[in-house]
């Protein structure tokens, strides 16, 4: 039986790195999209400050991890057996719960989580004491610290509220102050804000970056013999208003004799502030947990006592956390931060939100996204008429940006100024360092995210033709907040309760079924990577011709032809085969398939504004391509949905001479696809004539099938659907191959004259 606990003991520290890293592409989010939307500094740069200030907040991190250890329940009503089961259903569900919100690109908070899975699983455990000991329900407080989560919850709607709000306020005042047209104010104005801004992040520093380290309660002469941390909490003033002189004089100095851009100093050291903030309080969020389990391991270890009669009252005491393992925990955050694929993910949906020009829009609209909308046009009408005209096109003159961006590159277009990535990191280290002085319980996942949305709507960067997105968006995001609490607590209470059934088999099932998913969901993802077209492909400069787009869109059309041919081939065989979920998961294929060509025909506004005189010739190119590619997308569309009605609705099988003539034929057609697709990834335009001219071979083909057809259903054919369907799949495969035909003629003929 003791073998049993040191296993779990490694599984934990296993967790526990994979944790950290899940973790840190969800958090990445609340350092990184100021600073990568409004593209300040270079991505590499952006990528050296985050990571020194993630190093520099691990090893100050907070040294004791008090909301594992007693923080959501009462040690001493529990045994060591039970603890080591808690700890551990709620490793299992943080890493499984964080990795799923990765993979859809949606920030969620690692506090909310953490604290909701001890609470889940510390109820579990504790109902099955309660019941098996004969007690009732109104013992749970004992076991229970029920105040916490009602702390956290009544934190979740006061962030979002508050940080929406006093975002969009300071954004609009700091927009009407400076305009669009910043660079070109008197230096004056770019120092007080630089002074403001640098005071607001600074302090935060100290208050929320520094506040959990030993050093924060040591004394010091210097500062009356009081401690650092009553320091910050008690001279407030003073030390906002000396900050405030000292940062505007150095902010004028460095904009007058340096030339400096201080809104960009602003973005680097804000970014920094909060990597180190995340790093130095969040930490707990990945690591307090298996701490907390190593500490009770040791303390059970020497006692002599069963691990079912050994209470843990040893959590309620401090204990501090060994600074190797800090080292360490930092190093994997900083490597997650640099490699991880999904963070980039989750900071684009939020960049995404707040963009100031049109993007790809990831939400739909539902109801209450509309009226949210509706009411909103209504009150700015109502305020208009109000206002006097003089003033209301004064206002207008400081929203109106000075460049077209929709001129610009994807790749080079920012999301928003360095004015707004300012703001957003102000508010947020000034909300932040607010709520920490309060004692308030606050996330700065949500307070980040809610502040960069307020000053996209101050900002007016949720224009008629996204508004309705970018409000669903919104309320997606926030309803996924509020689905965490509720899944978090859910599913660690079931793994608590089905370890505590029968621990010595539970503990290897679930442990095993964790990892399988985590491994399965990153091999799953990387594919759909993979796989995927890329949006960007035709916005690069070289592209602005008629040579650069046949380049630059040959890999879109090998994926196509690719995936096109897999899809065709097998839902004949499924047909065959009466195999509805193939059939239904080739259905989705498609219409993936559907939404990547559509985001590329969306590009097309972009595409065309990008290109100068000589090359406006590429664009016609350009759109009759993706019109031939949505042409075929939808041939394939009605051949996947014909036939998952057909088995869906339980129709007659087609016959056996049906679907061998299916089945050559898609053969056939997979045969010239696999031809297409190796032409484009191989860039050997010469050959698409050659196999443009066998798709004739198979419209005879189609032909002589029409006709057999024709003969069968005179003489001997009985089912009205099976030859609905059957001549329905003939036409529409004769349409599919006409739309290839015609973009390997297009694609053929423009490449030819393009070398002439």
């Amino acid at each position: 039986m003791e073998n049993l606990y040191l296993y779990m003991l490694i599984a934990l520290a296993l967790l526990a790195v994979a944790d950290l890293i899940v973790g840190v592409s969800n958090d990445a989010v609340n350092f990184l999209n100021s600073a990568i939307g409004s593209k300040a500094i270079s991505f590499k740069t952006i990528m050296i400050v985050a990571s020194i200030g993630v190093a520099v907040g691990a090893v100050f991190s907070s040294g004791m991890m008090e909301v594992a250890r007693k923080g959501i329940f009462n040690p001493s009503e529990f045994m060591f057996d039970e603890i080591m089961i808690i700890f551990m259903a709620v490793m299992i569900t943080d890493i499984l719960l964080l990795d799923l919100f990765n993979s859809l690109g949606m920030p969620t908070s690692t506090t909310v989580s953490i604290v909701f899975e001890l609470l889940g699983a510390a109820v579990a455990i504790a109902l099955v004491k309660i019941y098996s000991n004969g007690g009732g329900i109104n013992e749970l407080i004992d076991y229970i610290n029920t105040s916490k989560a009602s702390q956290i919850i009544f934190g979740i709607v006061l962030s979002v509220a508050v940080a929406f709000t006093i975002g969009a306020l300071v954004q609009w005042v700091s927009r009407v102050l400076i305009s669009f047209q910043f660079e070109t104010k008197a230096p004056w104005v770019g120092a007080i804000f630089g002074g403001l801004a640098l005071t607001a992040i600074t302090y935060f520093i100290f208050m929320k970056g520094l506040k959990g380290t030993s050093y924060a309660n040591m004394s010091f002469d210097s500062l009356g013999g009081i401690t650092m941390k009553e320091f910050l909490e008690t001279k407030v003033f003073e030390i906002v208003a000396l900050s405030s002189v000292f940062w505007s004089l150095l902010s004028l100095v460095l904009i007058s004799l340096f030339k400096t851009n201080i809104y960009r100093l602003i973005i680097i050291i804000g970014t920094f502030a909060l990597a180190l903030a995340f790093a130095g309080n969040d930490l707990v969020n990945f690591i307090g947990v298996p701490v907390a389990a190593y500490n009770s391991f040791l303390e059970w270890s020497v006692s002599g006592l069963p691990a079912t009669q050994f209470p843990m009252d040893v959590l309620a005491s401090k204990v501090p956390t060994n600074n190797w393992l800090l080292l360490g925990a930092g190093l994997v955050m900083v490597l997650t931060l640099w490699f991880s694929s999904k963070s980039k993910k989750v900071v684009q949906t939020s960049i995404d939100l707040s963009s100031q020009q049109d993007t790809k829009e990831r939400f739909q609209p539902n109801a209450m996204s509309r009226g949210i909308v509706r009411a909103a046009v209504v009150s700015s009408k109502t305020i208009g008429y109000i206002i006097p005209k003089s003033v209301r096109d004064a206002i207008d003159a400081q929203f109106r940006p000075i460049n077209d961006l929709n001129a610009v590159s994807k790749q080079n277009r920012p999301a928003f100024d360095m004015v707004r990535a300012a703001v957003n990191l102000m508010v947020a280290s000034v909300l932040i360092s607010i709520a920490t002085s309060m004692k308030l319980p606050l996330s700065t996942t949500y307070v980040t995210f809610m502040v960069a949305m307020g000053t996209s709507l101050a900002d007016r960067a949720w224009g008629a033709d996204s508004a309705v997105y970018r409000v669903a968006g919104v309320l997606n995001v926030i309803a996924g907040w509020f689905f965490t609490a509720i899944i978090a607590f859910s599913a660690a209470g079931l793994v608590a309760y089905l370890m505590r059934l029968n621990v010595q088999v539970m503990f290897p099932i679930l442990i095993f079924t964790a990892f399988g998913l985590l491994i399965n969901s990153s091999i799953r993802y990387k594919r759909t990577q993979r796989e995927t077209i890329t949006t960007n492909s035709n916005t690069k400069s070289e592209s602005r011709s008629i040579q650069g787009v046949i380049r630059e869109s040959a890999d879109t059309i090998a994926i196509v032809f690719k995936r096109g041919g897999k899809v065709y081939n097998s839902t004949i065989f499924s047909l065959a085969q009466q195999d509805l979920a193939a059939l239904k998961k080739n259905k989705k294929q498609v219409v993936k398939l559907s939404d990547e060509i559509e985001t590329l025909r969306d590009d097309i506004f972009y595409f065309i504004k990008s290109l100068d005189e000589s090359s406006v010739s590429a664009s016609n190119f350009y759109i009759k391509i993706l019109g031939f590619l949505q042409d075929m997308i939808q041939s394939l569309d009605y051949i996947t949905n014909l036939s998952y009605k057909h088995v869906n609705n339980n129709h007659k099988k087609l016959k056996f001479s049906q679907i061998k003539e299916l089945s050559d034929l898609s053969s056939s057609i997979e045969l010239l696809f696999r031809e297409v697709q190796n032409s484009f990834e191989s860039k050997s335009y010469d050959s698409l004539n050659v196999i443009a001219n066998q798709k004739s071979e198979i419209l005879d083909a189609i032909d002589a099938n029409l006709n057999i057809q024709v003969e069968r259903t005179r003489k001997e054919e009985s089912s009205p659907k099976n030859t609905t369907l059957y001549f329905s799949l003939l036409l529409e495969s004769k349409d599919l191959l006409v739309a290839t035909s015609n973009l390997l003629n297009e694609y053929s003929s423009s490449y030819n004259n393009s070398l002439q």
